[in-house]
């Protein structure tokens, strides 16, 4: 690799999953120290001890991202075993694949509360430690919802509309203190997240890509011909946290094969 974080720290939520955890081994390999935050403690610890396995630097901490405490106790947990935090990735979410007249307000709820609430908390969380680093880069997880929200899940589709104007507020507001925001949307990435029956993201035959119908459906949504990967969604965080991308702030960049086109 290459070491383009080297000497960075980085927390990243949903840590312990799919995306979040390409995204840890990523940066850890390209030389970052890495929180591994999860609302899981065991699929935190299992990414953490496999970054460390490899002559990495990270630590796994449970977080629940909707707790301004739990979000207060993360960054100073990461402040003390690895210093100042310099990037922030909110990848924490949920989904009910449900429509409008059959998503409940608990669903609504849940689905706005750990995407939307939780990248809230999360910024105004890591910011005094970015602010003490002397900059940072603040990465949102967006979607295809984020640019065609659909008539499916109208929580998701806010959540994630949502998020660019989180995006673009945090951009505005923190550019004097040297911290940029962008927002990064994957397509469709084959993950537990559209593939199992997990209780952040249910899935029955009826809606997971294990059903040859619905991957097809995806597939052929998707211009360049593949499903997306997670470490396809990595790579341009990756790039969205180096110096490479030093003058991009409150944008979105797109990671979806055209199936947004």
């Amino acid at each position: 690799m290459t070491e383009r974080l080297q000497d960075k720290v980085a927390l990243i939520t949903g840590g312990g999953g799919a995306m979040g955890g390409a995204q840890a081994a990523l940066f850890a390999a390209e030389g970052a120290a890495v929180c591994v935050a999860d609302v899981s403690p065991d699929a935190a610890k299992a990414v953490a001890d496999r970054i460390t396995a490899n002559g990495g630097k990270a630590i796994p901490f449970e977080l629940d991202v909707r707790s301004a405490t739990a979000w207060a106790d993360a960054v100073a947990a990461t402040e003390r075993a690895l210093g100042h935090i310099t990037t922030l990735c909110n990848n924490a979410g949920a989904n009910f694949r449900v429509g409008f007249d059959e998503q409940t307000e608990e669903q609504w709820s849940t689905i706005i509360e750990i995407g939307l609430t939780g990248s809230f908390l999360g910024i105004k969380a890591a910011v005094p430690s970015m602010r003490r680093a002397g900059g940072g880069v603040i990465l949102n997880m967006g979607s295809l919802a984020s640019i065609r929200p659909g008539g499916g899940s109208p929580g998701y589709a806010a959540q994630k509309m949502g998020m660019v104007g989180l995006t673009r507020s945090a951009a505005a507001s923190y550019a004097k203190d040297n911290i940029r925001c962008v927002i990064i949307s994957p397509g469709h990435v084959d993950t537990p997240f559209i593939r199992e029956n997990n209780p952040h993201s249910p899935n029955s035959w009826e809606t997971s890509i294990d059903n040859p119908a619905n991957y097809e459906r995806r597939l052929n949504n998707t211009p360049l011909g593949r499903l997306q990967t997670a470490e396809d969604i990595a790579r341009a965080f990756l790039f969205a946290a180096t110096d490479e991308a030093a003058m991009i702030t409150g944008s979105m960049i797109t990671v979806d094969g055209g199936a947004g086109l």
